[in-house]
């Protein structure tokens, strides 16, 4: 009697499979086309980034080789776009290389590039953190105090890593202009972190032994 029950109960529950999948076959084919095509988008989207990625290192990299053949205006402004591609490792490299060979005059111009990397860039936390540290270094010889301020607050007020570079360099820009307890102060700030970079404690030490001592 057992074995019969079972055996009904088995062709039960099968019928009922047999059912459902009769009953929303047109919804299982929707679902399941839905389910294929976005997974062809997926993987299809994917390998067109790849595929942007390797055109972007060709650029950059012919650009780079060769700039001082052929019209360097023309390669100038190569680099440029390539910044504002936003993409993460090329665009901060290609910014990297304008300013090391002083191929831009311009400071806004420079500044907007830097704005397009830290803002619109995705770039992970620390990277986008290192671009307003050498946004402030790139500025710091002529700009005012509160401009300087400005652009490093965002790190003198977190717990970045570049936060210790971020007070070293405002410390050192008011004892460039002969602030000295302002920059006395910041050097402090620095000694009292107690993540700061060990190099940079120990500079602002000497600083402050050597040339800040009363």
């Amino acid at each position: 009697m057992d074995e019969e029950i079972s055996i009904i109960d088995t062709n039960t529950r099968n019928e009922k499979v047999k059912n459902f999948f009769i009953n929303n076959k047109k919804n299982l084919t929707i679902g399941t086309s839905i389910l294929l095509i976005l997974v062809i988008i997926y993987f299809s989207f994917d390998s067109f980034k790849e595929k942007e990625k390797i055109n972007l290192a060709n650029k950059f990299n012919l650009t780079t080789i060769n700039l001082e053949t052929g019209d360097s205006k023309k390669k100038i402004e190569d680099l440029i776009n390539i910044v504002r591609e936003n993409d993460t490792t090329y665009s901060p490299l290609a910014l990297y290389f304008l300013i090391d060979n002083n191929l831009i005059n311009d400071q806004e111009e420079i500044n907007n590039l830097f704005d397009e990397l830290i803002n619109k860039t995705k770039l992970e936390e620390e990277i986008k953190n290192l671009n307003i540290y050498k946004k402030g270094l790139f500025n710091s010889n002529v700009v005012s105090e509160s401009e300087l301020l400005q652009i490093l607050n965002p790190l003198i007020n977190s717990e970045s890593i570049w936060k210790s570079h971020s007070l070293y360099l405002v410390a050192e820009y008011f004892y460039a202009k002969g602030e000295i307890q302002k920059a006395k102060e910041f050097f402090n700030l620095i000694l009292a972190l107690p993540k700061a970079n060990r190099d940079i404690k120990l500079a602002s030490q000497k600083r402050i032994n050597r040339d800040l001592s009363e």
